[in-house]
């Protein structure tokens, strides 16, 4: 996933952040007691080469920082930290941020913790949020065109493909990316699915 900085001032937006509470995971407003494991996740180049905002070589510094700004966020949208529910290791981190055009669904997941379902898990979660915390029509996300994995989850999720576009990356400059929207009618349909 990657994401994109912008100014936006849309109150429909606002979401309270609640803690949420997946199968394994516990998606919760990050703290100081995460800068350690979070500067150790999130120095990876591998990550931060997929993302719009995440600088390399990322330390406590940036840990610091970026849990402050969390903590600020003044724009809408909510950010997580991605946290194991048996453990309580910080695994990623994972948001929905306000964007000119709506919410957008963001995450990354740190390497030890590849391939276990946690990106899906947690954009699920994020996805019913959005829907019920908010009176969005359409929710987006995006992700880099090399970046096989994040593809699968945004597709599990139901998005629908919309185009592609370029991002400023701070680490990989200028990149291509693929855009997907999933709208409210389809998200319904999708859960409604699940109770069957």
């Amino acid at each position: 996933m990657v994401a994109e900085k912008e100014d936006v001032e849309d109150e429909s937006l606002r979401i309270d952040c609640p803690v949420v509470v997946t199968e394994r995971l516990v998606l919760r407003p990050p703290h100081v007691d995460d800068i350690a494991e979070l500067a150790e996740l999130a120095n990876s180049r591998r990550i931060a080469e997929m993302l719009g905002r995440m600088p390399h070589p990322y330390g406590e510094v940036e840990a610091k920082s970026f849990i402050e700004n969390s903590r600020r966020r003044e724009k809408g949208g909510c950010v997580y930290a991605i946290t194991n529910s048996d453990s309580g290791a910080f695994v990623g981190c994972a948001g929905l941020d306000a964007r000119p055009q709506g919410l957008e669904l963001g995450y990354w997941i740190g390497e030890p913790y590849w391939g276990r379902g946690y990106a899906t898990e947690a954009a699920h979660a994020l996805v019913d949020l959005a829907f019920r915390a908010t009176a969005i029509d359409v929710l987006h996300v995006s992700c880099r065109v090399i970046n096989a994995a994040s593809r699968r989850v945004i597709h599990k999720c139901g998005f629908q493909y919309a185009g592609q576009g370029m991002l400023n990356s701070l680490v990989a400059g200028q990149v291509p990316v693929e855009r997907y929207q999933l709208d409210r009618r389809t998200w319904v349909s999708l859960r409604s699915w699940g109770q069957a």
